[in-house]
């Protein structure tokens, strides 16, 4: 008999239900268990996205459970958060952290409790330290703990940049690295074009001649358009995510940034940050380490300082 792909989703707000929901159409999986603390919410969400599924194009099981009720999940996607927290004037993701990190440290041992042993995706902010505080609860091996990371900012920053040449998205390869936040760097060193690097290009054709600065100030920006206008985001994440677990379940060996624990790579040690990384059916299998100019390395590190920094904003937070 067939295993079931089995992914559960824990927190149903805005980005939690929009994952479910595009879980459900991309035919990735076959049964979604939900979690949360709000019955009634819970209740709700799931009879939602069970009226969907006769018109989705495959058949879906989906229900809810409890913490302990895991054992047998391939993929955990953590989504706990308060969302008008990230809505604030100041634009900083820093501001869910005292919402998340208490959240995530006593639902987590729950889980492993139950025997969970499978990969677990984090999506909440701040995407990095969560993802750390996931990890070192969890005790799960390194590999199998990682976070949306930069992968939503990558897909921010190909669009400013499909905007303005008019290539495609998946003709433009490249990421945003760093920390999922302010402090965020584009290692310009690395983008190409259909496999040309963007430095030749822009000598021969004006349209691959970019402001670095404004294009990353943009890249950062677009978060907050998005938020500003509705309260959150959630086409652009859910879809990062889906791109994530399509790599897992079809074990695509699949460069994609996420936010992952690094332990010598990039001369940084026992930090998550994003970072291009193999994802396969065991999760990040290989961390891809980029030959970085100096002034990228030096944008990079200071990255990694600040998230090392926002791990001491709060008591909880395990180092």
């Amino acid at each position: 008999m067939l295993k079931k792909r089995k992914i559960a989703i824990i927190g149903l707000g805005h980005v939690g239900t929009h994952c479910a929901y595009a879980l459900a159409l991309s035919g990735l999986v076959d049964e979604l268990v939900f979690v949360d603390n709000k019955e009634a919410k819970l209740r709700s969400e799931v009879q939602d996205i069970r009226d969907a599924i006769s018109n989705c194009p495959h058949t879906v099981s989906v229900h809810s459970a409890n913490y302990e009720d895991l054992a047998d999940v391939d993929i955990i996607v953590n989504a706990i958060g308060k969302i008008e927290l990230l809505a604030t004037p100041n634009h900083d993701r820093l501001d869910e952290m005292n919402f998340t990190i208490p959240q995530v440290t006593d639902y987590v041992p729950k889980v492993i409790a139950g025997g969970f042993n499978g990969l677990w995706i984090n999506i909440t902010n701040p995407c990095d330290v969560v993802t750390g505080q996931i990890a070192r609860l969890s005790g799960l091996p390194r590999n199998h703990v990682f976070g949306t990371g930069t992968g939503l900012d990558t897909a921010r920053l190909k669009n400013i940049l499909y905007q303005q040449t008019g290539v495609a998205h998946n003709s433009i390869s490249g990421c945003m690295m760093g920390e999922h936040g302010n402090s965020i760097m584009i290692p310009w060193s690395q983008i190409s074009f259909g496999g040309q690097p963007l430095a030749d290009l822009a000598k021969k054709d004006s349209r691959f001649v970019f402001d670095n600065d404004a294009v990353k100030k943009q890249a950062v920006a677009n978060a907050w358009v998005t938020v500003d206008g509705k309260g959150c985001t959630e086409y652009g994440i859910c879809t990062t995510l889906c791109r994530l677990v399509a790599a897992i379940l079809h074990d695509e060996k699949a460069i994609i940034p996420v936010s992952t624990l690094l332990d010598g790579e990039y001369g940084e040690h026992g930090v998550f940050v994003g970072v291009p990384a193999v994802i396969g059916a065991d999760g990040v299998e290989q961390i891809i380490e980029y030959d970085l100019p100096e002034d990228e390395k030096a944008a990079f590190h200071a990255c990694c300082d600040d998230v090392r920094e926002n791990m001491k904003l709060h008591p909880m937070i395990l180092q």
